[in-house]
């Protein structure tokens, strides 16, 4: 069983040597590591870590997820998407 008090996001990316991960519930929590196991014990020590910190300088922590998840996906990349007026006007690029 693992022993994480918020979700977790670890995204494969292009470079097969890192692995990059977030919670969605501990805003500005994220890290990297070299395999999805190292991001695991990363992200363990992190969360506590982070709270910790949070606590310290008086913000405030969210409370624990009851059912925490972890996600391993690929990492989102952002496609370049042409509106019309780009097309027309070369100007204007939209990112999805």
């Amino acid at each position: 069983m693992l022993d994480l008090n918020y979700s977790l996001v670890i995204e494969a990316t292009a470079d097969r040597d890192f692995f990059g991960f977030f919670s969605p519930d501990l805003e500005g929590f994220t890290g990297i590591g070299h395999s999805i196991e190292d991001c695991l014990y990363r992200a363990k020590w992190g969360m506590k870590e982070h709270v910790s910190l949070l606590r310290e300088n008086r913000l405030p922590v969210p409370n624990p997820n009851s059912h925490p998840t972890i996600v391993i996906q690929n990492e989102k990349r952002h496609r370049r998407l042409k509106s019309k007026k780009a097309a027309s006007s070369r100007r204007a690029v939209v990112y999805q």
